[in-house]
């Protein structure tokens, strides 16, 4: 599972960082103490401080050349690791919500800082085109031919019951100044990140050079509403879920007909398609509703927890 081995990589880079530091605090006298400490209180929070820190790990290896000692060999087979990195994990919606949804969920939990991009295109596209839990309802797809009928997870949701989870769902096409901050933010937090990115697909059964048009329809419809969510923002008692579009300006069922993923199912059954776009536009509503409240929940981090009292037989 790549949300595993995304993991894997990320207490890897973070065991050679530590053996790192160990390493220039033992070699401090030798390296020089004023690179040593450099190293180890270097701030990495923009691109001018990384590239700082590359030209000081530079400058130790080239020292470590010199000392020729076998901790000087040590250290210099991971000093790259002194060197902040950023672990990405990449996958589809199939692997997300569906059959990688137990190792994504490992991931989650953790505290480590690992950040997810899902690439939702709402049905396993590498596979031929089979519904998948994104799948919305109306939608055709194999398995779910005559449309689907239960609605789509809310993965996000999901994430965000956690409470230490960054989350943010970005369509590029329909607002690109919120993709580029989610993405910054994400990559920022000191925890794990998810970000569930709408993705045009063939499936979707449109001109794909209408994806960018289609995205401001699924985002202004409430199909595919635009949020970060943000624990850090609890500390000064803001609401930690920010809501980055407004209230639908137009019904799910404009977003809907230009796809034919769902005319499809209205060629085939037009009865049956009219109560699947209406039970998809109440769901457009409700899941508006629910964000909304979110919003408005202010709240400070939470307390420690006090020590369980004694059991009363011991």
């Amino acid at each position: 599972d790549n949300a595993e081995f995304g993991l894997g990589m990320r207490l890897a880079i973070d065991a050679q960082n530590e053996l790192a530091k160990i390493l220039v605090r033992e070699l401090r006298g030798a390296i020089g103490e004023a690179l040593a400490d450099a190293l180890l209180d270097a701030k990495q929070d923009s691109d001018e401080e990384v590239a700082a820190q590359r030209e000081r790990v530079k400058e130790l290896k080239a020292k470590l050349v010199k000392l020729g000692t076998t901790e000087a060999k040590r250290l210099a087979a991971v000093a790259d690791s002194l060197v902040v990195r950023s672990v990405w994990i990449v996958g589809g919606d199939g692997w997300a919500y569906d059959i990688g949804y137990g190792g994504l969920d490992h991931v989650l939990a953790s505290h480590h800082d690992v950040n997810v991009l899902v690439l939702d295109t709402e049905v396993y596209s590498n596979t031929g085109g089979q519904a998948s839990k994104a799948t919305p309802i109306g939608a055709a797809a194999k398995f779910a031919s005559a449309g689907k009928e239960v609605g789509k997870k809310d993965l996000g949701l999901l994430a965000m019951s956690y409470g230490h989870v960054y989350v943010a769902r970005v369509a590029w096409g329909a607002r690109d100044a919120q993709t580029v901050r989610a993405f910054a933010e994400a990559e920022a937090y000191p925890g794990p990140s998810l970000i569930l990115a709408y993705s045009p697909c063939i499936a979707h059964g449109y001109d794909l050079v209408m994806g960018g048009e289609q995205q401001k329809l699924a985002v202004a419809s409430g199909i595919w509403p635009l949020y970060r969510y943000d624990p850090r923002r609890t500390a000064p008692g803001e609401a930690p879920l920010e809501l980055d579009s407004g209230a639908p300006t137009v019904r799910a069922r404009e977003f809907m007909k230009n796809e034919g993923r769902f005319r499809s199912v209205a060629l085939a059954d037009p009865k049956r398609y009219a109560r699947l776009v209406d039970a998809a536009e109440l769901q457009a509503a409700e899941r508006r509703a629910m964000y909304e409240h979110l919003s408005g929940l202010r709240h400070g981090p939470a307390p420690a927890p006090h020590p369980l009292p004694a059991h009363p037989n011991r």
